[in-house]
Order: structure tokens, then sequence, then C-alpha cells
């Protein structure tokens, strides 16, 4: 379809998320569509044949959506919803019907049914490759030792009509969009019976024994939040990221080995200075295959890195001591993203942001140096390696293309991925996509991607669009539903994808120089590419606009204090006073490293705070914010707001009560692009300001 229509737009069928059955004969796929009144997006999980031959049927289909596939060793499929259960008694059906459970999908065929519905809802999956076993993760209340309990304090709290999270530590309070506590996240390992379709309302005390899960992580207070696990190949143990929290309001990650059985807890990766992340069990439970993440300081990024250890504890090794990790990337100047084990593990495939493009990359566990595996101008997610060794499963994405499941094969030399019959929508671009660079001061290479629209020439010179990135450590490399060009293209305009210093895919000494100054290069950057790119006979230098969101709002509100170059700025969750701005934050430690502390070290605030400038804005600004937004907190917006108000400055300000940094329900998503073009229009097109119909 055209990229026109915003209505179409938000209802094209988006592939999220793909796993490989153990057979290595179909994926299954997660497929987001819009369904449901009022409009919602929803999931369900659809079979793509690997050969190539058939074309993807669905699997699940329910009001709830089903999400987060993965296989058992028999090739069942659990996945987790809220759908109701039909053949559970009344008990069990009203305990957790407004949370996920997991359910399974027998491999043998029939309906899917439910195997463990933990009140708090699911939060996360993992299964063995060579038993029938999973653990999955929950939230629970403190204290309670079984389901019973967990769900008299849920009741408890329901029927008092309390909310209250009361904090006595000094963890994170809030993650991205929502409140952490007062549960805590556990692990548990479902009791056998649970994975029979045996449904009973009964209330005798040995058939409820009989199917309570083992909890393997009694009270670890928020030592699970947000934490990726996995399961030893026989379901022996599992290991999982684990946080500690230090003095001072500071946190690191280890990673940790669980025995399934016991609950017993041993330190596998653990270093100060330093987060552990992703752990991954090698085919044959030997190994783990860890992200090691160095932590930030002021005077330097920190920088990251693939590390593998033995799963086994070495002789004499104490439970409290870490084990040794070989660093599989030494000397290698990309940050590793996505990472799993070849099914011989012998070697593992990794994702890496690369000079515009996000390839996948093969190393081997006794050393050498990283091989890339892909060779064209594209992004890869969601590594899955064939049983037998010949190629990867994958879903590929790049700026002029939506994510879809290829077949990558493996040989010596990089290779092109091989498309696989989609159920995600396919699109019609309203134009081409370009590469641009430039050189700026200090001798380095800056890129980009430019979206040019249909027919734009010297003779039609198209106005141009900046849009900076996010991040700030990130890359424009890969399509984007939320922050789409396309949308720009099909209305005239060409759209610059710059990638400035603190942009990943150009080495360590490329975030470094963004490090202690972010209206430094940054900004020299994103202006020294846009002088390039406005040279273009096929640009209209006369008409140019600036937009991003999160740091690329940051961006947007420090551009609009500096120049007045640009018609119209848009900043979307943009951070505008930063010692505000890192106190509120759902992560105030992470900041403070970069930052340090605003009484005794106020330097770096005062020298890149967008707030002190407010006297020089004269551009008209769009300022968009959600109010559940716990990244860059709504006060950023509501403070930029009333300051461009006292300043008499022109703005305008669209606001979503109930959304997040990001803009996820379809109906906002339409709004959000209807605003935009229509400000966009106004001040660089010169149309009458048409207020969108359903604001």
């Amino acid at each position: 379809m055209l990229l026109g229509d915003l209505r179409e737009y938000v209802a094209i069928p988006k592939v999220t998320a793909l796993r490989l059955a153990p057979d290595g004969s179909w994926l299954a796929a997660v497929v987001q569509t819009v369904g449901g009144e009022p409009p919602k997006y929803l999931s369900s999980i659809w079979r793509i044949d690997t050969a190539g031959h058939r074309e993807p049927v669905r699997l699940t289909r329910s009001v709830e959506g089903e999400a987060s596939p993965e296989f058992v060793s028999d090739g069942s499929l659990l996945f987790a919803s809220k759908r109701p259960d039909p053949g559970a008694g009344k008990k069990d059906s009203e305990a957790g019907k407004d949370s996920p459970a997991v359910w399974l999908l027998p491999a043998v065929g029939g309906e899917a049914y439910r195997v463990a519905a933990p009140g708090g809802g699911v939060t996360g999956l993992a299964a063995a490759t060579g038993e029938r076993a999973f653990v999955y993760a929950a939230a629970v209340f403190p204290g309670a030792t079984d389901t019973e309990q967990d769900a008299a304090r849920r009741k408890a709290r329901a029927d008092a009509g309390v909310s209250a999270i009361l904090h006595e530590s000094g963890g994170m309070l809030r993650y991205w969009d929502h409140d952490l506590g007062p549960e805590s996240v556990r692990l548990f390992v479902p009791a056998d019976s649970q994975l029979s379709d045996q449904r009973s309302d009964s209330s005798d005390d040995r058939a409820r024994a009989a199917r309570e899960p083992r909890d393997i992580t009694p009270d670890p207070g928020r030592a699970l939040e947000e934490q990726a696990f996995d399961l030893a190949p026989d379901g022996s143990a599992v290991v999982t990221g684990w946080q500690l929290t230090e003095d001072g309001g500071q946190f690191r990650n280890e990673v940790v080995v669980i025995d399934a059985t016991t609950g017993q807890r041993r330190i596998l990766l653990s270093e100060p200075g330093f987060d552990f992340a992703s752990p991954r069990i090698s085919p044959d439970g030997a190994l783990v295959l860890a992200v090691r993440e160095e932590h930030d300081s002021y005077d330097r990024p920190g920088d990251a890195t693939l590390v593998v250890t033995a799963l086994a504890a070495a002789a004499g090794q104490a439970a409290a001591s870490p084990a040794s990790a070989h660093d599989l990337l030494a000397g290698f100047d990309r940050r590793p993203a996505e990472a799993v084990w070849a099914p011989d593990a012998r070697s593992v495939y990794f994702t890496a942001d690369d000079n515009g493009r996000c390839p996948v990359f093969r190393v081997s566990v006794d050393g050498g140096e990283p091989v890339k595996v892909t060779a064209d101008d594209a992004a890869y997610d969601n590594l899955c390696p064939a049983p037998d060794g010949s190629c990867l499963y994958a879903l590929r994405s790049a700026i002029d293309s939506p994510s879809a499941p290829v077949r990558i094969p493996l040989g010596a030399e990089p290779t092109r991925a091989e498309r696989l019959p989609s159920p995600g929508g396919e699109v019609s671009l309203p134009g081409t996509v370009t590469e641009v660079a430039t050189t700026v001061a200090d001798g380095t290479r800056v890129r980009g991607w430019l979206v040019l629209p249909e027919g734009a020439s010297a003779d039609s010179p198209a106005p141009l669009l900046l849009w900076v990135h996010g991040g700030p450590i990130s890359s424009w490399n890969s399509w984007s539903w939320r922050w789409n060009p396309w949308l720009m293209a099909a209305r005239g305009y060409a759209v610059l994808l710059p990638d400035p210093a603190f942009s990943t895919g150009y080495g360590h000494r490329m975030i470094a120089r963004g490090w202690d100054d972010w209206g430094g290069n940054p900004y020299t950057d994103v202006m020294a590419i846009t002088d390039a790119v406005v040279e273009r006979p096929d640009i209209d230098a006369t008409r140019t606009a600036m937009m991003g969101g999160s740091y690329g709002g940051y961006m947007a509100n420090w551009i609009a204090g500096h120049t007045d170059r640009f018609k119209a700025i848009v900043s979307h969750a943009g951070l505008w006073a930063l010692d505000q701005m890192f106190g509120t934050t759902d992560g105030p430690p992470f900041w403070r490293r970069m930052f340090g502390d605003p009484r005794s070290q106020p330097e770096r605030y005062l020298a890149s705070s967008p707030h002190l400038h407010v006297d020089k804005i004269v551009t008209p600004m769009l300022i968009i914010h959600g109010d559940k937004d716990y990244r860059v907190p709504v006060g950023e917006a509501l403070r930029l707001w009333w300051d461009l108000v006292f300043q008499s400055a022109e703005a305008r300000f669209l606001y979503f009560p109930d959304e997040n940094h990001w803009i996820l329900k379809p109906g906002d998503a339409q709004v959000w692009y209807s605003t935009v073009l229509a400000f966009l229009a106004e001040h660089v097109l010169g149309e009458p300001w048409q207020r969108p119909e359903l604001l």
C-alpha cells in the first residue's frame, strides 16, 4: 500500500518477533495488527514455513492477543495471553483474568490450553531445548509463600482501594512507563502437572499442591526487575541477570545461576564497575554467553562486549565468587546488540550497528576476529540459527523496508538474505533513499540517509526536514513505524536522517565525541551535514524544518536556542532543564555517572541545558509529550511550554494524558502525525493552519 492515508498506515500488519521450531521446519512469528473498539494494537502468532513453499498461517486468535512465543523440546509452543480459559473452573478463571498467563499449543495439534496463571501476570518465559520444561517470571507480593497468599494480598488491596507503594531502599522506582512495586518479580518452575491439559476447580489441598509452581527466587527484592533469563537444555538450571543496589543509589547487574530444583543461587559473572546482561546458555549446556557493559564515567563512556564463561562451577569455587570470563570481542570497535549461539556451540552470531547498518557477525568461541555474515544496507534482529547450521533465520529491515522474515545462507563470504513469505503488510514507497556524508572540522566523517520524495529535482526542489534520532547512543539504520520518514516524503518533504556524535556504528570515539558537551559536536555535526544537503539542487534551502524525539527532542530544544535557520521545530519528549530532568527520570544514577553531582559539579548541566537559552528562541515550536513518560518526565514539556509562553514565543503543545515515551495507541499515532504535518505545512509550506479534526 502507499504510505499516504494515516488510518491505513497504522493498521498495516507488523512482524515484531520470531522463534524457530526445534526441528527447524517453521517459525513462530508475532504479528501486530489493529482491532477492537476503540482501536488498539493486538498481536497474534503465525506459522511461517522456513522452506518458503507455503503461505503463512495464523495460529492464534483472541481479542486479548498473544505474544512471547517459546518452543519446548517436543515442538509444542508456549505463549503469553490475557485470553480467558474456557476450560478453567470459575475460581481459577477469575483469579488472573486481567493478567497474561502462560498457554501451550501442543505440537501434535489441538487447542491451546493454559498452563500457568499467576495473579500478577507473566513477565517473561524461557524453555529448555532438551527437556519438556520451562521457567517463567511473575510479579508476586513480598512475603507471599504460595499463590493463595499472593491472591489474598492482592484481593485485600483491591477491596481496600489501595494502590500505594512504599519504597525502602535506593533502587529504581519506575521504568519507562510503569511503576516498580509493590510486587517484585520472581522466577517459577511449573509443576509437572501444569504441562498437562488437566484442569480442576477442586479445593483439595493435595490437588492444589500438585499444581503449585516451584518458586526458585523467594523474596528477591528488586533484583529481577527487567532482567533476561535462560534455561539450561536439560532444565536443571536457570541463568539470569540479577541487580545489586549499592551505596549512593548506584546499581549494577550480575549474572547468577539458580538450581531449578533447590533454588540455590551462585554468582557467575560479577565485577564492580560493569553490568552483565542477556545471558544465553550454549546448546550443549556447558557455556554461558553474556553482554558485559562497562559503566559510564564522568571522563568517558563505557564500552560493551560479549563474554563467555563455563556454566558449571570450577573446583573449589565458592557460591559468592564469580567465574572468570573470556572476552570474545577484544579489539572489536563496535557495540554488540543481540547475540545467539551457533548449534554446535563453537561460535556465536551477533548483531552490531556498523556505518548506518546493523549486520550479522560471527565470532569463534576459541578466538579470532569477528566475521561479517550479511552484506547489505539492512539491520537484522531476532536471530534464529537453523539446527543443522546451514543458515540463520531473522527479521530484516532497512530505512526503506519494514521488518520481514528472511533466510540467511551461511558460508565463507558475506551473503544477502532470502526473503520468506511474510504475514506483514507490503508498502509502496513514495520516493527513494540515498546515502549522504560530510567531513566536519575535526576530520570526522559524518554520514546519514536522505529520503527524497518522488519528483524532487533541480526544477522542483523539495523542502527539507532534519530528523535527529534519540538515544543518544543510537543510529538511523532500520525501518521505524514510530519515526517514519516516508510519511513525510508522501507529503513532498525530503528527510535527512543523520548520525552525529554519540551515534553507534562508528567506533567508540564517535560516542566519546559527544560525551562532555551534549550541545557541542552533536550540534555542529548536525548543522554540517544539513549544510551539505541543502547545497543539493533537489533541495530547497529556503524551506527547512527540524524535529526529533527523546535525545532528538533535546537537540530540537538546543537548536531552537542556537539558530533561527529553520522555519519550524518539533520537539517530542525532549529534555529541557537538565538538572531537573536527571533528578526526576526513571534512572538518575545512570545519568549522574555522565554529568556528575549537580551540586558539586554543575558545569555540564549549565553548559548543555537548553532552558538557559530560551530568550534566543524565535522559531515556532511544536511540543509533544505523554504524561506516562517516566524516562523523560512530562515536567520537561510543561516547563518548556511555560518558558515559551512567558517569552511570548510562538508554540503549540500536543499533550497525551495516557501515553508514554512513545505514542502507542493507533488513534493517538494518527493524531501525532496529523498535528506534526499540519504544523509543518503551516510554517514550511505556507499553508493555513488546519487543526486536526479529532483535536
